[in-house]
């Protein structure tokens, strides 16, 4: 069996260091408690395991091939990107206006805002979120289906070297992930001051629901 490795690395490589909605989960997550960060990552990871389990098993053929089931997957990850973008909108507003009423100083309570974010239930949300986020974005999907099979040897079982590619695939982001949760958790500090933090939640729920809305209407 002969794979291309190199090949497989570079494409890899710049898949992940594009930023996409996962990434906007991961860093998001990050900033508020590096274990949440964690937790999105895995549960990207994971989202990203189905789709290369299917791809494997051949399901992501039937999917890619049928309107119905590709057009249904593609709107409902549109749909869910474009509710995390709003929420993320509403409540860097509502925090606005707690931060405008508050009598004091609100700086030393929001540096401690961060640390609400942990939390066995709010790693599960992260995860959660991370799973979703990947799990119904069919370009993963086609990823494995279109991408992987590019790097095997047609003369061997292309469902075993596509699960091995998927599953060095997956290792890699998890290292690339938690390299990403390193950086964006020494960003705490900055984030917690309150008008950096309002930006900070605002612009990344418009760029959710940008992202959602393009992805919905290609």
């Amino acid at each position: 069996m002969t794979v291309d490795l190199v090949g497989f690395l570079g494409v890899v490589l710049v898949a992940y260091v594009v930023p996409g909605p996962d990434f906007l989960v991961v860093v998001r997550s990050a900033a508020e408690d590096p274990s949440k960060g964690r937790a999105a990552a895995l549960g990207a990871q994971t989202g990203l395991c189905v789709h290369m389990l299917a791809a494997a098993a051949g399901l992501s053929v039937v999917a890619t091939r049928s309107p119905l089931v590709f057009d249904g997957i593609r709107l409902l990850g549109a749909a869910y990107l474009v509710f995390l973008g709003v929420r993320a909108v509403l409540a860097a507003r509502r925090a606005a206006r707690e931060h405008t009423r508050a009598p004091g100083p609100a700086e030393p309570a929001s540096a401690a805002a961060p640390a609400d974010g942990s939390g066995p239930g709010r790693r599960r949300a992260a995860f959660t979120q991370g799973f979703l986020t990947n799990v119904l974005n069919p370009k993963a999907a086609l990823f494995f289906l279109s991408v992987l099979p590019q790097f095997v040897d047609g003369d061997a079982s292309v469902a075993r070297q596509i699960f091995l590619l998927g599953v060095l695939d997956i290792v890699i982001g998890v290292g690339y992930w938690f390299a990403l949760v390193g950086v964006a958790a020494r960003l705490r500090a900055v984030l917690a001051r309150p008008r950096i933090r309002h930006r900070w939640e605002l612009g990344t729920g418009w760029l959710f629901i940008a992202i959602g809305v393009t992805v919905a209407a290609v």
